[in-house]
């Protein structure tokens, strides 16, 4: 068995992945830090912000030379979009462009927060679902929109773990577990993620995967810092297929007591 697991694949729309880790391209000091980051983490699958990547303009480092779509799969996705339109728009084009057929939908509500605006989410995934898009889609933490979304033929549901870039962890633990609890299609915490122990916590939870970008290139060590992630995303998912012990209010002692001296 690989340390990726890879006799427990994540599968998103018929597909199987041995990595539960996926990575983001933004914010690397270069994209030779970037590819060496997403190699480190293990990561199959790397988002792409297209309308902030440089994907096709030769005269400048484009990121398809470092990040190569032939070693990972490229997951298109709509960051910068504030309305159901632009992001349909965006994804259309992508896919005349690139062929992409799976993409990680977000509608944001606003530029201080970076909160999906879920009305509008709801109907993007609704008209790219039936435009024959897989959509896997970042969202609000809201078990009953999760539905929704899921209801409306959504591959995986991406549910905030906190704000986008924040780095506090998992915020609601519950609302996490409600979603995973109800879900027949994938969970992966997206967004807020900060250091390896939230990776961690989310899978424990019972999400199948984690979904992360600032909080490995904005460490101090990025490339150290993907490593780490790496071995949290298989801990948090090996500690929750294990099945923890219950918590208890008394001590309980690990020898047993009888038949002492």
């Amino acid at each position: 068995m690989s340390e990726n697991q890879s006799s427990d694949p994540l599968i998103i729309a018929g597909k199987a992945y041995n990595s539960r880790l996926i990575v983001g391209t933004g914010k690397y000091a270069s994209y030779q830090q970037n590819a060496d980051a997403a190699r480190a983490a293990g990561a199959e699958i790397v988002t792409v912000a297209l309308r902030r990547v440089n994907l096709s303009d030769k005269s400048q480092e484009i990121l398809s030379d470092f990040v190569k779509p032939t070693e990972f799969t490229y997951l298109p996705n709509t960051a910068g979009c504030y309305t159901a339109d632009e992001s349909v728009r965006t994804l259309r084009l992508a896919r005349e462009a690139g062929g992409w057929n799976l993409v990680k939908l977000e509608v944001l509500a606003d530029q201080k927060t970076l909160y999906p605006n879920m009305p509008e989410t709801l109907k993007a995934a609704e008209a790219l679902i039936k435009d024959g898009f897989e959509v896997m889609v970042y969202c609000s933490d809201d078990p009953v929109y999760s539905r929704l979304l899921e209801e409306a033929g959504c591959c995986a549901i991406m549910p905030l773990g906190s704000l986008i870039g924040s780095g506090l962890g998992i915020m609601n633990p519950v609302n996490i577990r409600l979603i995973v609890e109800a879900a027949r299609v994938p969970v992966i915490v997206d967004a807020g993620v900060g250091t390896a122990s939230d990776a961690a916590i989310a899978m424990e939870l019972g999400c199948d995967g984690v979904l992360m970008n600032t909080a490995i290139a904005a460490a101090k060590d990025p490339v150290r810092m993907a490593r780490a992630m790496k071995h949290a995303v298989i801990a948090g998912r090996e500690a929750y297929l294990a099945g923890r012990m219950p918590k208890k209010k008394y001590a309980d002692p690990s020898s047993p007591l009888g038949g002492l001296i």
